[in-house]
Formats: C-alpha cells, sequence, structure tokens
C-alpha cells in the first residue's frame, strides 16, 4: 500500500494531478468513475485517495465514496478535490472523515504540501499499528504443565479457523492472554485486536463505546467495533453485558453490520469474536440476565482455562517470567527464587490465580531485601491482604485428635499438597519427600490417597470410601 489513487471525471485533471505527483516520486493509479475507483480500491487499498466531489455519469458520488472507503478501510487518508467546493461541502467531508479539502483550481505547491501531510499521517498511523500488534503478539503464553499444555493444543487447534470462542475460567487465570494468543497466531495477526472490558464500561455509555456515535458538532465518533474491523473483538466478562446491549451484538453477529449511534448509514464489519467469563452462564441464563441465544453464537468452541492450582507445577516458570519482566520494564532487580521460595509457594492458595502471583513478585521485588536470592521468609504471611495471600495450611482441628490420627492427617495433606504441587508425578513427589516410590505409593493406598486425570494434569485427592469409612 504506496501508491496514491486520483478519482476525478475530467482526464485532463486525472493526468495532471497524476504527473505532478510522480514528479515528486509517488507512484499512482487512475479513475475516472465510481465503479472504476471502487474496484481499484476493493483490489488493493491506496496509501492515499484524492477524490472529486462530483463524478459525472457515476452510480456515486465523492461523498458516497468517502463514505464506503471509511468504513471498510479507515487508515487510508482521503484528500477530496471539487470545482464547486463551498464551506457546506467542506464541512460535510471533513465530517465523513476526510484528511483535507481543496478546491480547483488548486494550487500546486498547496497540493503537494497537503499530499505530503496525508501520507505522512498514514506512515504514522501505521507505524502506530504495527507497534500495537507487535506487543499484542509479545503476549505469550508461560508454562509447562500437563494442564498448561492441555489448554495450548485446543487452542492451536482453533487459530485458524475462524470460530467464535468462549474462554471460561476464574478471574485471574489468563482469559485474555489466550484470547492473544489465538489472534497473534491467527490469519488476523496483521489485524487489529480490541478489548472490550464489559465491566469496567457504564451501561449507559456501552453502546456508544461499542458502535460509535454520529452528531452535528463531532461528526462521526468510531466505536471499539470499527476499530476491531478485519480483526478480532474481545468481550471480556461478557456475562456483564446489559442486556439491552446483548440483543444489539447478536444482531451484529447475524447480520455483520450496524448503526452507530444517532447514525442513518449502515456500518459493515468483519470480525471474529472471542469472548470470556468467570461466571456459568447457563445459571445467567435462567435467571434472565443473559440471552440465551447470544450465548449460543458465542459459545461455538467453548474452552476451559485452568486455575492456578491446576498448574502449581508452572508457579516456578511463571515467577521467574514475572521477575524478568519487571526488571525489564521497572528496572527492578533481576533475583532468583530460593528452592525453599518456590516450595513454598508451590503450597499457597492462589484465588487471584496468575494475576496474584504476578502482584506478588512484584511486591516482593519493591519491598525485597538487596539484590540475592529471594527467601522463603520475604514471602506474605498467613492472613495478610485478608488473606488473599495465605499459605496452604491444616486445619485447626488437628489439635483436638489423638497423636495417631492427627499424624494421618497431617500426613495425608502433606502428601496431597506435595503430589499436586508435582503435578501428581510420583517419583518427582517421592524424591523431594524422601521415600522410595514403592513405599510412597504404599503410604498412600493406606491414607486413601488417589491421583485422577483433571484439567490435563494428575489431581491427588482423598478416597471418599475411605474418608467415609474413617
Amino acid at each position: 500500500m504506496s501508491d496514491i489513487l486520483i478519482v476525478d471525471d475530467e482526464r485532463d485533471i486525472r493526468e495532471l494531478v497524476s504527473d505532478i505527483l510522480e514528479d515528486e516520486g509517488y507512484s499512482t493509479r487512475k479513475a475516472g468513475t465510481s465503479d472504476e475507483a471502487m474496484a481499484q480500491i476493493n483490489a488493493e487499498a491506496p496509501a492515499l485517495l484524492v477524490l472529486d466531489i462530483w463524478l459525472k455519469d457515476s452510480r456515486m458520488d465523492g461523498i458516497d465514496i468517502l463514505k464506503t472507503v471509511k468504513r471498510d478501510n479507515p487508515d487510508v487518508p482521503v484528500v477530496i478535490i471539487s470545482g464547486h467546493g463551498n464551506i457546506e461541502i467542506a464541512v460535510a467531508a471533513i465530517k465523513q472523515g476526510a484528511y483535507d479539502f481543496i478546491e480547483k483550481p488548486f494550487n500546486i505547491d498547496q497540493l503537494l504540501v497537503v499530499i505530503r501531510r496525508a501520507m505522512e499521517a498514514s506512515r504514522l498511523r501505521r507505524e502506530n499499528s504495527s507497534l500495537k500488534r507487535r506487543e499484542v503478539t509479545s503476549a505469550e503464553m508461560i508454562g509447562k504443565s500437563g494442564a498448561f499444555r492441555g489448554l495450548v493444543s485446543q487452542l492451536d487447534k482453533v487459530t485458524k479457523s475462524n470460530g467464535r470462542v468462549m474462554l471460561t475460567g476464574p478471574a485471574g487465570s489468563g482469559k485474555e492472554i489466550a484470547a492473544r494468543y489465538i489472534h497473534a497466531n491467527s490469519n488476523r495477526a496483521g489485524a487489529p485486536f480490541v478489548s472490550v472490558s464489559c465491566a469496567s464500561i457504564a451501561p449507559e455509555r456501552m453502546e456508544e463505546v461499542l458502535f460509535g456515535r454520529e452528531t452535528a458538532d463531532r461528526g462521526v465518533e468510531p466505536g471499539l467495533l470499527e476499530e476491531a474491523h478485519g480483526g478480532v473483538v474481545y468481550f471480556d466478562e461478557v456475562a456483564d453485558m446489559p442486556l439491552g446491549t446483548q440483543s444489539k451484538i447478536l444482531r451484529v453477529l447475524v447480520d455483520q453490520q450496524f448503526q452507530r449511534v444517532g447514525g442513518t448509514d449502515k456500518v459493515r464489519v468483519d470480525l471474529r469474536v472471542i469472548s470470556s467469563t468467570n461466571r456459568d452462564l447457563e445459571t445467567e441464563i435462567a435467571t434472565g440476565t443473559f440471552r440465551q441465544e447470544l450465548y449460543h453464537r458465542l459459545n461455538v468452541v467453548p474452552i476451559a482455562v485452568p486455575s492456578l492450582e491446576e498448574r502449581r507445577e508452572d508457579i516456578p516458570v511463571l515467577a521467574e517470567h514475572f521477575i524478568a519482566s519487571c526488571n525489564q520494564t521497572q528496572g527492578l532487580p533481576l533475583r532468583e527464587l530460593t528452592e525453599e521460595a518456590v516450595a513454598l509457594m508451590q503450597t499457597m492458595v492462589w484465588p487471584g490465580n496468575v494475576r496474584q502471583l504476578k502482584n506478588l513478585v512484584e511486591r516482593v521485588l519493591i519491598l525485597g531485601e538487596g539484590t540475592g536470592p529471594i527467601e522463603a521468609r520475604e514471602l506474605p504471611e498467613e492472613g495478610e491482604k485478608g488473606g488473599e495471600e495465605g499459605r496452604l495450611v491444616m486445619s485447626g482441628a488437628l489439635a483436638a485428635l489423638p497423636l495417631r490420627e492427627a499424624r494421618e492427617a497431617f500426613e495425608r495433606e502433606y502428601l496431597l499438597t506435595q503430589i499436586n504441587r508435582f503435578g501428581g508425578n510420583i517419583s518427582r513427589t517421592a524424591a523431594f519427600v524422601g521415600m522410595e516410590r514403592s513405599a510412597l505409593h504404599r503410604k498412600l493406598k493406606s491414607l486413601g490417597v488417589v491421583t485422577t486425570n483433571k484439567a490435563g494434569a494428575r489431581v491427588a485427592h482423598v478416597d471418599e470410601a475411605q474418608e467415609a469409612a474413617e
């Protein structure tokens, strides 16, 4: 996209403008009617459009072409030229998204100044989009556990399709990173990724934010759906979307078009939709707060994002990733983790999941002790921050048990914790606790501890029959 398309019904004007621009080093294309212009734009969008307002013997005039181009190719700047220009036409063109307006007969120097500025604006816009895309693709997936590998395997299956994906999982588990991973590895990776935080947008503003608006004073103000044209729109926590907006989004999914608030023109969009929620949408449907038809439209491919508890094996690699990230972005110390600190982190309760782990790492680096390895004593104590970062501890009811029963209860909970910490890997658990593998198996059987598959990993739990017998 490096050429300039000149659209004018007067051949002499087309040739003159083309010659002037080519003398300045630009490459050009020419069109004399609206049909020719649209055919060339649809074949390959130009870097800039020089457009005559009045096109004789054409189905569309310049304003119609301008509206279509700004709808389908919003990054292409349009310079309007007309021999019948006046303030009203100029204002109308600018409100519809034209970069500038020049009257015929035009001054060559003035034309070149406007063209150079428009081309520079186009270049900066493309660079900005490229930087945003680079930032999106840098949101990498981190982990090595069975649950993590299972998640990535599912995500990889949907990257190349255009199917709608519903990501479910607890808050802080990394649903947006999973959505960005799908986008970055899809055939839409070069197009925008637009995140819509359904929980943080006021209900009364939701439709303006999504669909944009048209007013007499400010003209056209595109919404998030328009910004996402050609790419991906991500509805974060979609259960928080107002019911009225849900109906309109459903219509967009069916028709692939909508009207801006206060507008009359249909805006066509090509979107892939990814949604996420930490709530049970079927329960929301039953209570009347979520539309069943929208649920079925969005839930084409459901993918569950595991909690941090289901992927405790990933805690060390995630923590190291966050330490490196804090060092690069904030200049915080690049510290290592001691084995004791890792072991303690893998046995802590993480209700806030990966987000909570990231916050804890940042907190330790800010308040920590020098630049040496992070020690277990630097991690938060039980109950700090309202228990948000508490450790996995046994029930106080142990104090009321006889020694033999208390010892069994302790051993059971200790081994449950260690097995889950190592993702159900008995060999690694045995090595850590200092037992032979066969001895550990016997001990687990005597304590009623079994392992089952869950979220792609082995998870230990107490056998219900033995627990009932006790």
